[in-house]
Order: C-alpha cells, then structure tokens, then sequence
C-alpha cells in the first residue's frame, strides 16, 4: 500500500512528532508508514485522513501484491 503522508505533512508544515502525537502513535510508527514498511489498521487510517482534512482513499493507494490471490481463486 502506498501513502502521501510525507506529502500531506509537508503542506501542513507537520513533523513526524506532531503527526504520531496527533492520532496517537510514536514517531517510528510513522517513519514505517512513510516508508511502505507498514500498513496502519483502518480505523488509524482514517484518524490520519481526518488530521489532513481528506478522505482515507486521499493518503492511501492499494496496489495489489504481485503474490497475492488472484481473481480466479475468489
């Protein structure tokens, strides 16, 4: 799952800090947000679209993993 978290910090002039402590994690759950690293439970996606004022699907883009199912399966 990609994110424009690092975007939409930087056009709101927000740390790191002020970001994690705003929705309630530390800072490194936001660094291995911003890197791709890990993928945020919906409920702490929503509470990040919600401090940038968008919706979730505005932060967050779903790339479907190469190893994942395919529709065949479903």
């Amino acid at each position: 799952m990609k994110n424009r978290i690092r975007v939409l910090r930087a056009e709101k002039d927000m740390t790191q800090e002020q970001l994690a402590e705003r929705i309630g994690v530390t800072r490194n759950t936001i660094i291995s947000m911003e890197k791709g690293k890990y993928c945020p439970s919906i409920k702490l996606g929503f509470r990040i679209a919600n401090v940038f004022g968008v919706g979730i699907d505005d932060v967050f883009t779903y790339e479907e993993e190469i190893d994942g199912p395919s529709q065949d399966d479903e």
